[in-house]
């Protein structure tokens, strides 16, 4: 059975279902496979490093959509789309991070549009829509937490969630807001796996009414399943440890100490996240994983929940 990349919803013949288009572009009513194969986008990667902005370990294209020619276009300046390709040294990273961000928006969290595309070889990209910027010369003042605390991208890893919330506290317009969210996502990070939230996956940005809160979330994915042998369980420090975490860590430790909830309100946030699980598991079987790759997703969500009960 087909499904549709963007929706995941089940289909016919076709690659996308015309709410899944719409929500892309109300004009769209076609996409077509992504012109380059997979040899072709690394060489497109490395052909426009130099000349954008978005950088990181994981390859990264800048787009356009085009309704006209039904496709996305590669651009050097105002991209309004990222493109992740496959990474070969880990498997199924753009099906990985859609999923996670779709399981991300149904715990309530705001996501930007993203969605998976297939390529003229039929491999998987991601894409997501840029949320830095309002038009094709305003950007949204945007900070990531390594620049608000002086970090580089080699030193990313070498701060703890406690300074984390004093830098929301300083830096944010309306701390207890967004220390609530900061706890909930670090809540969802371990239970989905996603033990790469190192600074630069955490950003502030002002709003055009003057609020600094944080950006909706981006960079989400399972990446215990995606690597061979991971050994932490967080990417920064929590409660003086990286690894065995336990309910205790984020109840009793981190919410009180560092977001300044109560335990109840912390056990509510929890709870309304493990109720998800049902819903994540089934959001997972219909996914574009390999089954391996489903199995394991669903039992490290087993794992961490159990461990969070």
């Amino acid at each position: 059975m087909n499904r549709c990349l963007f929706t995941y919803e089940p289909l016919g013949k076709k690659q996308y279902s015309e709410q899944g288009l719409k929500k892309l572009n109300k004009r769209l009513e076609n996409l077509k496979l992504f012109p380059y194969d997979h040899k072709e986008q690394i060489k497109e990667v490395q052909k426009h490093a130099g000349k954008i902005s978005i950088q990181g370990a994981q390859p990264k294209l800048s787009a356009k959509l085009s309704v006209k020619d039904e496709n996305f276009i590669l651009v050097e300046k105002d991209g309004e789309f990222i493109i992740k390709p496959q990474v070969f040294d880990y498997p199924e990273l753009p099906q990985n991070e859609d999923l996670t961000m779709h399981l991300s928006c149904l715990a309530g969290f705001t996501t930007p549009w993203h969605g998976l595309i297939k390529a003229k070889d039929n491999s998987f990209l991601y894409v997501i829509k840029r949320f830095d910027r309002l038009s094709k010369n305003q950007k949204i003042p945007q900070e990531d937490f390594a620049q608000l605390m002086g970090a580089t991208r080699s030193t990313k890893y070498s701060a703890n969630m406690e300074r984390v919330c004093e830098v929301i506290e300083e830096f944010t317009s309306f701390p207890t807001l967004e220390l609530e969210k900061i706890f909930k996502l670090t809540l969802f990070s371990f239970l989905v796996g996603n033990e790469d939230m190192h600074l630069k996956n955490i950003s502030i940005q002002t709003t055009q009414k003057g609020v600094r809160q944080l950006t909706p979330v981006y960079d989400l994915l399972n990446t215990t399943i995606a690597m061979a042998s991971a050994e932490e369980e967080m990417a920064l420090e929590l409660n003086e440890k990286k690894r065995k975490f336990n309910k205790k860590d984020f109840i009793e430790y981190f919410g009180p100490n560092c977001c300044y909830l109560k335990k109840s309100e912390g056990e509510k946030i929890l709870n309304d996240l493990l109720k998800l699980i049902p819903i994540f598991d089934k959001w997972i079987e219909n996914s574009f994983l390999s089954v391996e790759m489903k199995f394991k997703y669903k039992a490290l969500i087993k794992e961490r929940g159990a461990r969070l009960s």
